[in-house]
C-alpha cells in the first residue's frame, strides 16, 4: 500500500472507532466492545493494513504514575519513527507524555494535527478531539509525533 492510501485508510478506520467505549487493556470495535489507547492505535493500523498484527502485553492503567519504562513509545517505534511537528499529517501518531512516561496516544485524522481520535479516559470512549487540549487527568509534560511512512 502506497503512503497516501495508508493514510486515508487510517483515518477512515480511526473514524469508525468513534464511540467505542474506553476499556482497558481491550481492543474490540464498536458500541458493545471496548479499547484503550494503545490498543486503538494497534487496531486501527493494522486493520487499514498498514502495519501486521502484534501482541501488546497486559501493563497496568497507572504504569506511568509508578515507573518511567517507555512501554508505548517501544510499542509505536516498533513500526513508526519520530518525526517534527511541522511535518505531522493525516494518519499519524501523537504520543502524551504524562506522569513518568509517555502514556497516551492518538491518531490524527483529517483535516491534519491537532485534529485527533483517540481513546479518551474521561469521556469513556473513543471520540474525535483536538490535539492540544485533551483533558488527560495529569498534566501534559511534552507531546511527540510518529510516521509510520
Amino acid at each position: 500500500m502506497d503512503e497516501a492510501s495508508g493514510r486515508v485508510a487510517v483515518d477512515r478506520v480511526a473514524m469508525e472507532w468513534r464511540g467505542t467505549p474506553f476499556h482497558d487493556n481491550a481492543c474490540v470495535k464498536g458500541p458493545k466492545g471496548g479499547v484503550d489507547c494503545a490498543h486503538l492505535l494497534k487496531g486501527v493500523y493494522c486493520e487499514a493494513g498498514v502495519i501486521p498484527d502484534f501482541e501488546i502485553e497486559h501493563y497496568s492503567p497507572q504504569h506511568f504514575l509508578h515507573s518511567g519504562e517507555e512501554k508505548f513509545l517501544g510499542y509505536v517505534t516498533r513500526f513508526a519513527h519520530e518525526i517534527e511537528p511541522d511535518r505531522v499529517q493525516t494518519g499519524d501518531v501523537a504520543l502524551y507524555k504524562i506522569g513518568k512516561a509517555f502514556a497516551h496516544g492518538a491518531i490524527v485524522i483529517a483535516p491534519g494535527w491537532p485534529n485527533i481520535v483517540h481513546a479518551h479516559y474521561g469521556a469513556r470512549m473513543v471520540r474525535r478531539g483536538f490535539g492540544t487540549a485533551v483533558h488527560l487527568g495529569h498534566p501534559i509534560l511534552a507531546i511527540k509525533f510518529f510516521s509510520f511512512w
